[in-house]
C-alpha cells in the first residue's frame, strides 16, 4: 500500500464538503472493490473518505409502496430484514447469496450500486424493480443511472444516500455463480408490477447490466417460465473471458431467466 489521507466524517454534509475539497478523493463504503484495486495499484487516491460513521445512511424501512434502504446498509442486513423478506423476498434472497459471509457483513448496497461492477447483483435488482437512487443532490431512476461497465450517472461530489425499491407483485433472482468469487457469470432478476414486466441481466453483458427486452415481451403474454422456452440472449451482446465464452453466457441468461420466473411464480 502507499501513503494516503484517511478521513472519517460524522455527517453527510461533512462528507460532501470533504469530497469537494480534497484532491483526488474516493469514497470508502464497504471497501470490497476499492481496497483490492488500491492494493493492486489499479487505483491510487490521495484521500479516502470513509462513510462508515454515517448512521443516517443505514437502515431499512417500508414507505408506502416502496422499501427504502440506506446506502450504507450491508448485504447481510438486507438479507435478514423482515421488512424486505415480507415486501420483496426476492431481494432478500439475492442479498443472501452475494459473496460469502465476510463480504455480506461489510459490503453495502450503496457501494455496489455506485461501483456498477458488470457482475454485481444489485444493479440487476435496481433495474428490474425500477428503483430510484437518491444522492445528496438529486434522485435518479435506475434506467438512467447505469450507463455502462463500471460507469453510472453519478457526477462529481455526488454521494448515494438511499435506494427505494417499489414493491412488485412478483419478483425473483437467479444466478450462475463463479465458484471462487461468487460473482455472477450470468444473473437474471425478473419483476412483475401491474402490467409492467422487467427483466434485468448482470454478469453476462459486454457493456454491463442491461434489460432483456425480448424476454420482457415474451412474459407480457404470460408470466410463466414456459413463455421463455428455448430463448437465449443475443450472443453479440455477451461478454467473453476465461470463465465463459459469449455463446455459453447467452445460454445461461435464458436458463437463469426461466429459473427466476419459476421462483417468482412459486410464491
Amino acid at each position: 500500500m502507499y501513503a494516503f489521507e484517511y478521513h472519517k466524517p460524522t455527517s453527510l454534509r461533512q462528507a460532501a464538503a470533504m469530497l469537494a475539497k480534497a484532491e483526488d478523493a474516493k469514497i470508502l463504503a464497504g471497501g470490497h472493490t476499492l481496497l483490492p484495486t488500491m492494493k493492486q495499484r489499479l487505483a491510487s487516491p490521495a484521500n479516502l473518505i470513509d462513510l462508515g460513521a454515517l448512521d443516517d445512511l443505514k437502515g431499512i424501512e417500508r414507505k408506502g409502496r416502496s422499501v427504502v434502504i440506506g446506502a450504507m446498509t450491508t448485504h447481510a442486513a438486507v438479507a435478514t430484514s423482515e421488512v424486505v423478506r415480507e415486501a420483496i423476498p426476492g431481494l432478500a434472497e439475492m442479498a443472501e447469496i452475494i459473496g460469502d459471509p465476510a463480504v455480506r457483513a461489510r459490503g453495502t448496497i450503496g457501494g455496489s450500486v455506485a461501483n456498477n461492477d458488470p457482475a454485481a447483483d444489485y444493479p440487476a435488482a435496481c433495474l428490474a424493480l425500477g428503483a430510484t437512487i437518491t444522492t445528496n443532490k438529486r434522485k435518479i431512476e435506475a434506467d438512467d443511472f447505469f450507463t455502462g461497465m463500471f460507469d453510472t450517472a453519478l457526477e462529481e461530489g455526488e454521494i448515494i444516500t438511499k435506494v427505494a425499491f417499489p414493491v412488485p407483485a412478483k419478483a425473483a433472482y437467479a444466478k450462475f455463480r463463479n465458484p471462487a468469487s461468487r460473482y455472477a457469470l450470468a444473473g437474471v432478476f425478473v419483476a412483475k408490477r401491474g402490467s409492467e414486466i422487467r427483466v434485468a441481466v448482470t454478469g453476462a453483458g459486454a457493456n454491463g447490466v442491461f434489460r432483456w427486452s425480448e424476454a420482457e415481451e415474451a412474459l407480457k403474454t404470460r408470466f410463466s417460465a414456459k413463455s421463455l422456452a428455448g430463448m437465449k440472449a443475443d450472443v453479440s451482446m455477451m461478454n467473453a473471458d476465461i470463465h465463459a465464452d459469449a455463446e455459453y453466457r447467452a445460454h445461461l441468461v435464458g436458463v437463469m431467466a426461466r429459473r427466476a420466473v419459476e421462483a417468482a411464480t412459486a410464491r
